[in-house]
């Protein structure tokens, strides 16, 4: 996705298209690849097991300190994590250390690695946008550090590679690069974005899908659809999807989100079921750290406060949690089909207002316990409220002075979930008189000489949601609100006042919502230091 997200699309019609002259199904390469690879327009482990992927997109290359990210996407179910990388022409390059670690990582939470340079985002309609020929040669020069690593590793050549220009200009680019890697040497899957965004509105990907595949010589390519407002009826994207599985042509849904925005709807609930009627995988955007928090998966990077995005992708229907399998070679067992026993009783400690912690006897597996799931039970039915890879989770985001009954599920590696446990009945504290506290969050993302890119995070600390809001602060040096969304701007002098969108008007108890902006600057940009919300001051975070 487009770091801003009013770049993401312009609004048209899917085309329906043909493959090329010919529908034929692909055929099996006759190299064999060494890892993963494509055969029958499925994507199958070395060992040739079919592998779904089931994950979601984390923002490396913005967020290199939050290195906990894998292990938390793991312990929520996923078998595969795209990795946003940089080759140096619109942000900081990921040198191959860096690349090492992250697929070192991906290996040590036995997760799928698909790894994109994320600078070719919008070519030929954004101006700062890099050239799929530029991140061929970056993958070049991290040809050591990917060698061998084909059982663990898919390279996503450029993320969103055209925009909306002459998308027609997609096809040559993508081919050339596709050669150029192989030519290399390189043997692992290969990943290709569509144009228009990724969107592919236009049908070009759609119409050469055949030509592109049939020019690698290994036959070890899948096309990646990203799925957002231009698919937001059932029949558009069941339409695209079966397109390419009834022509033998490897796809899977690169990213999506769900969340309407002021470009529609898209519609999640056929996106995600289809993929699974069909075998295909998905990879939502985006973990956390997303200039647009509508699509924060976790916010703040805390996998104990999912959004309602999040619950959707990790928790609903067709989810991760639901239809996720460990890639077999980390060693899970497809013919795994015995569930864990049910974990013991919780007893609950370090009850507050707003959350308590939970304690559980193990559960014992066969194979082995990879996790665990708390729900809350109550009115004939349950909802997901957190997940652990050990005996102890803590709920937040409770109400004071209400009782909740929780339980805890068990799972394995193969995905079988346990019976539940005995329920255990909490009530929270009182606290103290319902009202607004808060708390902010402010922080330079990307700075240009004359201008920035900025975000706040306003955090609710009280014990009450508030609904409608306006955040006041100062800027020192001059600075200037250009462009903002997720709230509305006005400024007089340096003191900038900004009120709610739609999406971001309600904050719940212990929840937090993200204002991002552009602004114009001088020489200096220092950050407000004071922030009031509703008149009363909030504390910095």
């Amino acid at each position: 996705m487009a770091l801003l997200a009013g770049l993401a699309v312009v609004l048209g019609l899917l085309l329906p298209g043909p493959f090329g002259a010919t529908a034929a199904q692909a055929q099996p390469s006759d190299v064999r690849a060494p890892g993963l690879h494509i055969s029958d327009g499925r994507l199958l482990e070395g060992n040739g097991n079919d592998f779904v992927m089931r994950g979601v997109n984390h923002a490396h290359t913005w967020y290199p300190g939050e290195t906990q990210s894998l292990a938390d996407i793991k312990a929520l179910g996923a078998n595969t994590v795209r990795v946003v990388l940089s080759n140096g022409h619109r942000w900081t390059k990921n040198s191959p250390a860096d690349v090492a670690a992250v697929v070192a990582d991906c290996k040590a939470n036995r997760l799928i690695c698909v790894l994109e340079v994320h600078d070719t985002t919008g070519y030929g309609e954004e101006a700062a946008a890099g050239t799929l020929d530029q991140a061929a040669d970056y993958w070049i020069g991290l040809r050591e550090v990917l060698a061998g690593e084909e059982d663990h590793v898919v390279i996503n050549i450029g993320n969103e590679p055209w925009g909306n220009t002459d998308p027609s200009g997609w096809t040559a680019p993508t081919t050339d690069a596709v050669k150029k890697l192989r030519t290399a040497g390189f043997e692992h899957t290969i990943m290709v974005d569509a144009p228009n965004w990724g969107q592919d509105w236009q049908g070009v990907m759609r119409a050469n899908a055949r030509a592109v595949y049939d020019a690698d010589p290994t036959g070890n390519l899948i096309f990646s659809i990203h799925m957002y407002s231009v698919f937001d009826t059932a029949q558009e994207i069941t339409d695209y999807l079966n397109a390419f599985v009834d022509a033998g042509l490897p796809l899977l849904i690169g990213e999506f989100g769900g969340p309407a925005d002021q470009w529609g709807d898209p519609d999640e609930d056929t996106m995600m079921a289809a993929a699974q009627q069909l075998g295909l995988g998905y990879l939502a955007w985006s973990w956390s750290g997303n200039t647009d928090p509508v699509l924060d998966l976790a916010i703040g990077f805390d996998p104990s406060r999912l959004s309602s995005w999040g619950e959707r992708i990790f928790h609903g229907a067709n989810g991760i949690a639901e239809t996720s399998r460990e890639a077999t070679v980390y060693g899970g067992d497809p013919g795994d089909t015995q569930p864990p026993t049910a974990p013991g009783a919780p007893t609950a400690s370090a009850v507050t207002a707003d959350s308590a912690t939970l304690g559980w006897p193990a559960a014992t597996d066969d194979v082995g316990v990879t996790g665990y799931d708390v729900v809350s039970v109550g009115g004939g039915s349950e909802t997901k409220v957190a997940a652990s890879s050990s005996t102890t989770a803590t709920v937040t985001g409770l109400t004071a002075g209400t009782a909740y009954t929780f339980a805890v599920y068990a799972r394995d590696a193969a995905g079988n979930r346990s019976p539940r446990s005995a329920t255990v009945t909490v009530t929270t504290d009182e606290g103290g008189t319902p009202g607004a506290g808060c708390a902010v969050g402010y922080r330079v993302v990307n700075e240009w000489p004359g201008g920035f890119q900025g975000e706040i995070a306003v955090r609710n600390t009280g014990v009450a949601a508030i609904s409608g809001w306006t955040l006041v602060f100062r800027f020192a040096d001059g600075q200037r609100v250009a462009n903002m969304w997720g709230g509305t701007p006005t400024q007089d002098g340096g003191t900038v006042s900004v009120t709610p969108a739609s999406y971001t008007s309600d904050i719940a108890a212990g929840g937090s919502v993200t204002v991002g902006f552009t602004a114009t600057k001088g020489g200096a940009n220092s950050s407000p230091t004071a922030f009031t919300l509703d008149g009363s001051p909030c504390a910095t975070a």
